[in-house]
């Protein structure tokens, strides 16, 4: 880092590069006179569109290569979102800071805007367009006559596979659409508790040398301290479960005052089996009240249907 330059890690994609602009913007704001600058890194996922994400180890295969920029020097810290970034430590790095969460929902997508048009309005047998395991498992759950296909790339491209009419609809996250100014796309968005999101959906995560002290100290400022909580709960759910983050897990942590509630939910792959917990605790014991819960799941049977994915 040169004297007054912050370097940003991050993906290429449209969606990534609103993300790390978005964090610059805040470090600028914090830093009067600091500079910023991003660093462009390809990851495994980015580069392989035609597999499905378990097929090339699912886990980590947006973050690793950022991670790595990191660690041997090339950035300063590393933006991921949240929701892809591994539960499991890396050795020399520390998430943070979470700043401040966007929307949570996930959003259904229709080729022509169809105002308040939602699941049950899809015909018989609609092609549904959706990568994730979780948004697979509760569809099916929903209405077993789907058809779910898989697609891949940024979400430009998703669209326009949408519009070209290779789907009937997209799931997708109703935070990156309207990170991308695209929130009119959004058909409609899926509420709990017939649909969670994501454990960590529409949260940035921060990621910094766990030695510098300059970084935490700069990030600290922009931690958003419930968002913060709320999504140390998720990911300590999704940890104790021994899930990765493209499990068929969904999780939603609400904050009232100094009180966390998470629900949580686990499924097959089919979406036949469904189990669900919730538990209400202090904010300062969050990482405590994902750990309950996802005992709860465990005693229910979650480890089987985890493993069956």
């Amino acid at each position: 880092m040169t004297a007054g330059t912050i370097r940003i890690a991050t993906r290429s994609s449209q969606l990534a590069l609103w993300q790390a602009n978005h964090v610059a913007s805040l470090i600028r704001a914090a830093g009067s006179g600091t500079q910023v600058e991003l660093v462009h890194v390809s990851t495994v996922g980015d580069r392989d569109h035609q597999s499905s994400l378990p097929q090339f180890g699912g886990v980590g295969v947006f973050t690793r290569e950022i991670q790595h920029a990191v660690l041997d020097g090339r950035a300063d810290l590393a933006v991921h979102s949240l929701k892809d970034l591994p539960t499991d430590t890396t050795a020399g790095l520390t998430l943070a800071a979470v700043p401040e969460r966007g929307a949570v929902t996930d959003a259904l997508v229709l080729p022509s805007a169809t105002e308040g048009a939602g699941l049950s309005d899809l015909a018989e047998g609609a092609r549904v367009g959706t990568g994730s395991l979780r948004r697979r498992a509760q569809l099916l759950h929903m209405r077993p006559d789907l058809q779910l296909l898989d697609v891949r790339g940024n979400v430009e491209t998703r669209l326009r596979k949408l519009d070209d009419g290779d789907y009937d609809a997209l799931v997708l996250a109703a935070a990156g659409l309207t990170r991308l100014g695209l929130a009119e796309r959004i058909t409609s968005t899926f509420s709990t508790p017939e649909f969670y999101p994501a454990v960590g959906q529409g949260a940035l995560g921060l990621e910094c040398r766990e030695d510098d002290e300059h970084m935490l100290s700069l990030l600290g400022e922009l931690d958003h301290q419930p968002t913060s909580a709320a999504t140390a709960a998720e990911r300590a759910l999704l940890n104790n479960l021994r899930a990765g983050c493209h499990a068929p897990v969904g999780a939603a942590a609400t904050i009232d005052d100094d009180r966390l509630t998470l629900a949580a939910v686990v499924l097959s792959a089919d979406g036949r089996q469904r189990i669900s917990a919730s538990l209400t605790g202090p904010i300062s014991a969050a990482q405590q009240v994902g750990r309950d819960v996802a005992a709860d799941l465990r005693g229910q049977g979650a480890d089987e249907l985890i493993g069956s994915t």
